[in-house]
């Protein structure tokens, strides 16, 4: 049996805070994939390359401090689960980029707030009010109108986000299930181990080597960038639930614009600019409401006379 864990906590703003650091450190993630993929090489390897860094790092970082304890899981057909779908989740999203920008792969990916708050209900026993859904429902017309049917967003490709979406979704809410179950190392360990067990068998077919050094550089970010990322995601959940997170994640749009516009020379047009102005007015409204809700009501105590 694995050792207790801190059990889950009502405090909304932390989790925000900390969803918010790891989109910073996610976006190395995305640029150093699909730097990789602009280069040719194989969606499999990279993917691979991703996960088993993540865990090597990780067994170097926390074996030494909490031994095989990392290993080891309360609920492990759960942990396995997660991975299962974080390993889905990232597969399509890097073969999407392979075909569309990252601006656009990210913005279909951000209809999972919706499918977050759908499942939110049954799985988790979360209540989800009509406020946050209408603000969850605008941020998704900001990402209609970045989007534009009929627009390369909408190229078969498009079908690989919107997949990864889901998988994303359910990835979100069973980081909640195991937050208070497991730690946040022990939940990282299986992320990472679970990806690179099942694509063992077919990685190695089709291997190449970076041809760049700067290709080199973005071989090994991706491991530490996904796992400092997905552990501040992990904590952030033990915070707070997913239908809460889920809007902040849209922030990461202004941060691909920025990053697709300055590496991969794919500046964003004015409707683009509309629609990450509407989806962030919609993050900001949830955490504002989250704050009012959450501070405690202040009893006037009457002074004797």
């Amino acid at each position: 049996m694995a050792a207790a864990v801190s059990p889950i906590e009502s405090r909304a703003n932390l989790g925000i805070g900390l969803v918010l650091m790891s989109q910073v450190v996610l976006l190395v993630l995305d640029i150093s994939a699909k730097w990789l993929s602009v280069e040719g090489m194989a969606t499999t390897q990279i993917v691979f390359m991703r996960y088993g860094m993540h865990l090597a790092l990780l067994l170097l970082l926390f074996l030494p401090v909490s031994g095989f304890d990392v290993m080891k899981s309360n609920n492990w057909k759960l942990e396995i689960l997660r991975g299962t779908c974080l390993l889905a989740t990232t597969g399509l999203n890097f073969l999407a980029m392979r075909y569309l920008p990252l601006t656009v792969t990210s913005a279909i990916q951000f209809t999972s707030p919706l499918i977050i708050c759908a499942m939110s209900g049954p799985l988790l026993g979360d209540k989800v009010g009509w406020r946050r859904w209408l603000a969850i429902g605008v941020g998704f017309i900001g990402i209609l109108i970045i989007v534009r049917p009929g627009s390369e967003a909408f190229q078969p490709a498009a079908l690989l986000s919107l997949g990864c979406a889901f998988f994303l979704a359910l990835f979100s809410i069973l980081t909640r299930k195991l937050a208070g179950v497991d730690s946040a190392s022990t939940q990282q360990f299986f992320a990472g181990a679970t990806p690179v067990i099942l694509l063992a068998p077919v990685a190695f077919t089709d291997w190449a080597w970076p041809a760049q050094p700067i290709s080199w550089v973005a071989f090994f970010v991706m491991g530490a960038a996904g796992l400092g990322g997905h552990y501040l995601n992990s904590v952030a959940h033990r915070f707070a639930a997913p239908a809460i997170l889920a809007p902040f994640s849209y922030l990461s749009l202004l941060y691909l614009s920025i990053a697709s516009w300055l590496i991969f020379d794919q500046p964003p047009d004015r409707l683009f600019i509309l629609g990450a102005t509407i989806i962030v007015a919609s993050g900001l409204y949830i955490w504002l409401r989250e704050r009012k809700i959450s501070k405690p009501e202040v009893t006037p105590v009457n002074e004797p006379a």
